[in-house]
């Protein structure tokens, strides 16, 4: 089954960036309303009960989703050079056709296309959005010897990939593997990360290492280890951090997760939920991993 479920970004004016992400990414309104309480305790974020929030999902109809809630912004805030939700990657079908829309969008180019080299099988390039949230928008070629990559449906299609920024990457492997029961993909790739670069002043030909988190052949989430300089991502009292601030997995027993969680199970109604209990966990370095209990069914991947 693919674990992947929604990306959640923290933004300041939630009417205009629904309007961003419905127009420059062909994504699709399905749900609004307020933040339960409840929901928000579940977070350890209790002043964001009752703040208003938004589901969207791709144009091709994939249950992955991007979930918005309002937040005031955090002057403090720098993307790229903080610990936790660092970036949202979707998969597109055409990635110099892409950049042509960027080009005209609210959303700056913050990575041009690129080819990694030694990674032929995608196509990258990175915006950086009004609410300073980065995302990738990857073309795939094919699949990687061990891996199983997406397909786009729709010019944009769905995340298939979170980014975490990590302070110490062998503490934050551990938690996932000994907590959450996650596998390491490539446990150790050093490449030229022009856009880490930039954020810290370095030479672009700077490498840094980074790895990956799958299930079964599945790749859902990369781990970037920080640079020295990087810090904690300020953030409001009681309240999600800034940029990407969630990310929720798609689990088949949440009895299973070996580390403590911020608040007991409850279900939640909605779309990312659908009636299941949901339990939030915080990484070494704070970042929420959202866990919603959802079955397994015949046909599910992995």
């Amino acid at each position: 089954m693919h674990l992947l479920r929604a990306g959640t970004v923290s933004v300041c004016d939630l009417e205009r960036s629904v309007r961003n992400y419905a127009h420059w990414l062909d994504y699709h309104l399905l749900e609004t309303g307020q933040l339960d309480p409840i929901l928000a305790n579940s977070w350890g974020t209790p002043s964001m009960g009752r703040a208003a929030y938004a589901v969207l999902v791709p144009a091709s109809g994939t249950d992955i989703f991007l979930r918005l809630i309002e937040a005031p912004p955090v002057p403090e805030f720098v993307p790229l050079r903080t610990y936790g939700w660092a970036a949202l990657e979707f998969c597109v079908t055409d990635v110099l056709a892409t950049h042509d829309r960027m080009r005209a969008s609210p959303f700056e180019v913050i990575g041009p296309p690129r080819k990694i080299p030694g990674l032929d099988a995608i196509h990258p390039m990175q915006v950086r959005g009004p609410d300073g949230e980065v995302c990738y928008f990857t073309q795939i070629n094919s699949d990687l010897p061990e891996f199983r990559l997406p397909r786009a449906r729709s010019p944009i299609d769905h995340l298939f990939i979170n980014v975490l920024a990590a302070s110490d990457m062998s503490a934050t492997h551990a938690w996932l593997i000994e907590g959450l029961g996650l596998s390491l993909g490539r446990e150790h790739m050093e490449i030229e990360y022009t856009m880490l670069a930039k954020a810290f002043r370095k030479p672009l030909d700077t490498r840094y290492v980074i790895s990956t988190i799958t299930h079964g052949k599945d790749v859902f989430l990369e781990v970037d280890q920080m640079p020295p300089e990087a810090r904690a991502r300020p953030q409001h009292q009681g309240m999600l951090p800034p940029g990407i601030c969630i990310t929720t997995l798609r689990v088949p027993d949440l009895e299973s997760i070996g580390v403590p969680g911020i608040a007991p199970a409850n279900k939640h109604g909605g779309v990312i939920y659908a009636g299941h209990e949901s339990r939030t966990f915080a990484d070494p370095d704070g970042a929420l991993f959202e866990l919603v209990g959802i079955p397994a069914k015949d046909g599910d991947g992995g």
